[in-house]
């Protein structure tokens, strides 16, 4: 997806890690997972650089699809979405 993309996408579930160090934001997000359903978008914020290889890795691991990051101010918005 495109940054632009990103910016609107509708997330179902957003998980806030930006006070956890790794792997505290991947942790949260394997947790997060389980609760929603197959084709919803999760979003993880994260103030953790290594979030940003850790999660699409564990998406294709998983078998779950990474949309993309975006980088704000101090943090990161990591969208997946559950296959």
């Amino acid at each position: 997806m495109t940054h632009e993309e990103l910016k609107t996408v509708q997330v179902t579930k957003s998980v806030d890690a930006r006070g956890t160090a790794c792997p505290g934001p991947l942790l949260e997000a394997k947790k997060a997972i389980g609760t929603i359903k197959s084709g919803d978008i999760m979003e993880v914020l994260s103030a953790d650089e290594g979030t940003k290889v850790d999660i699409p890795k564990w998406c294709t691991k998983q078998g779950n699809e990474y949309l993309g990051t975006i980088e704000e101010s101090g943090f990161f918005k990591i969208y997946l979405k559950k296959k």
